[in-house]
């Protein structure tokens, strides 16, 4: 894995999450964010097609809106 960092919330508090690196192996995204509470993780699995689960090795992450500008600069980058 080859990863070059793309960029950090511009707000966060001490320069450390949200996250988001380009894999140049591949071109995929590694994002870190923040986790989801109990409430946020009822609301994805109520609005995401009823035969997906969130298996075990996956998790949803929740970025700020403010990062669009960061993922369309990793996703331009690929």
């Amino acid at each position: 894995m080859a990863l070059r960092f793309v960029g950090v919330d511009p707000n966060t508090p001490n320069t450390g999450s949200p996250t988001v690196w380009v894999d140049d192996a591949d071109g995929s995204l590694v994002i870190q964010g923040w986790k989801m509470d109990e409430a946020g993780m009822a609301d994805v699995a109520a609005t995401g097609p009823k035969w997906e689960t969130i298996p075990d090795h996956e998790t949803v992450l929740r970025l700020p809106a403010r990062m669009v500008p960061i993922l369309k600069d990793a996703i331009g980058d690929s």
